[in-house]
């Protein structure tokens, strides 16, 4: 019965994703009514629970035991642009024994072992799948209730959240000891709109969020961090690549070189983090540029973006609001902890939210402190949400399943390590690639990258 599946939408409280996840759960609940079946519970996981590390999920497992683990059979997640044919979802989870213990997806695997996994089965990681979260994943309500009284007997450590889709999966076979994941064909990322999807239960749009005229130019400031050691062999591939996309871009270094140029903001380089350097970066933004730029990029020396897709992107946000926006981590969101945006992806800031947090006390607790990590403790503790987008990353495209990234149009990566970066930027981001990555022909074949 459709009342036996609570649905869970993974949505956040910014505007532009809680108004999707609302249009989401309007159009589930509508076709349960067209169906003449009684309405079941839809979440929006932003609104379950106030604690910051509701969006890893875990720590909600004992409250979805207690509340649905009696008279419920299914929970249901999905994202906010995840499309549901609820008739063909219901056929699906049909053919499942509810008695039993489920962990049902698409099915994802590392090529070859990753850094953001942890170089997990480094032997063979093609044996462990996680599930992609863009096309719904379900968990039957034993295994629900599993996973809670686990969880209630062993907490979660305090410990980071890098790809929450594997380390879920892992928790779950492994501490849960639970089952693996059952790959399910009907659980797909295609568009609504392919001739592949007749079949599907879900679907999944793979596009660039566009609300509108893309932010203007001049309206994004461009903060590059580097150092001098970098200036010869990064600072290089920055100006062949994405450079010339954006209008308003500076340097910042440990040392003022007139070449490219750089400025030394008098913040020595530090081994480990940014912290120093990264919030002199925001206080020139406040009080150096034209108070009429509504938004700030920081990123780092080797860093490949793409600014014109941040544009459109940046569309979507009202830069009224204090937006901190790129690939969310977490830190400690089993037991507290926070949120923070992970900086080689890219950080980008409403003027707003650089306002309110310079406003605030909070500042670095040593001038090598990690910079994004602090940044996350002080929006957490000013109440400003993280805003994750998936576009943004950490790291390469080979550290990242081939068909995760055959459904996004991404707006960055991160790091040199053992690739050719120009080669990669005009693979993957460069202007001209918007058709090769709705399908059309490449200028090189990302199956190499």
């Amino acid at each position: 019965e459709l009342k036996e599946i609570v649905f869970i939408i993974q949505s956040q409280s910014n505007s532009f994703h809680s108004k999707r996840a609302e249009d989401l759960k309007r159009d589930i609940l509508k076709q349960a009514a067209d169906l003449g079946k009684e309405l079941p519970a839809v979440l929006l996981i932003h609104q379950i629970n106030r604690h910051d590390g509701a969006w890893t999920i875990l720590p909600l497992m004992r409250d979805l035991s207690v509340t649905y683990g009696g008279n419920s059979s299914w929970i249901f997640f999905c994202e906010e642009d995840t499309r549901i044919q609820v008739v063909k979802l219901l056929e699906t989870l049909g053919r499942f024994d509810t008695s039993k213990e489920w962990f049902l997806g698409k099915a994802l695997y590392d090529e070859e072992s990753t850094i953001i996994h942890h170089y997990a089965f480094a032997e063979n990681p093609t044996i462990f799948k996680f599930p992609d979260f863009s096309a719904g994943w379900a968990l039957s309500i034993p295994l629900v209730n599993k996973l809670a009284k686990k969880l209630k007997s062993e907490p979660l450590k305090s410990d980071f959240t890098i790809d929450l889709k594997h380390e879920i999966a892992l928790y779950i076979w492994q501490k849960g000891d639970g089952p693996h994941l059952t790959p399910v064909p009907e659980f797909c990322t295609d568009d609504a709109n392919s001739y592949k999807v007749h079949h599907c239960a879900t679907t999944f749009s793979s596009f660039l969020p566009l609300c509108g005229e893309p932010v203007k130019k001049e309206d994004v400031f461009v903060a590059v961090k580097t150092c001098r050691k970098f200036h010869g062999d990064r600072i290089p591939i920055v100006k062949q690549t994405w450079e010339r996309e954006a209008a308003l871009i500076e340097y910042y270094s440990d040392y003022a070189d007139i070449s490219i140029p750089t400025i030394d903001l008098g913040v020595p380089n530090t081994d480990r983090g940014h912290c120093g350097k990264t919030f002199a970066i925001l206080e020139r933004f406040l009080n150096q540029s034209s108070s009429t730029i509504p938004w700030l990029v920081v990123v780092d020396d080797d860093t490949l973006i793409s600014i014109s897709r941040l544009r459109k992107l940046l569309s979507c946000y009202d830069p009224n609001e204090p937006v901190f926006l790129g690939e969310r981590y977490g830190y400690g969101l089993g037991t507290g902890g926070y949120s923070y945006i992970t900086g080689g992806g890219g950080m980008v800031f409403s003027r707003i939210a650089v306002q309110k947090l310079l406003a605030s006390k909070c500042r670095c607790y040593s001038m090598d402190a990690p910079d994004d990590m602090v940044l996350g403790m002080c929006f957490s503790g000013l109440g400003i949400p993280i805003t994750h987008s998936p576009l943004f990353h950490q790291a390469r495209p080979m550290d990242y399943p081939k068909d995760y990234l055959s459904h996004q149009i991404p707006v960055s990566f991160h790091k040199h390590w053992n690739i050719d970066p120009v080669k990669v930027y005009f693979t993957w981001l460069a202007p001209n690639t918007e058709d090769s990555l709705q399908g059309r022909k490449a200028g090189y074949n990302r199956e190499d990258l």
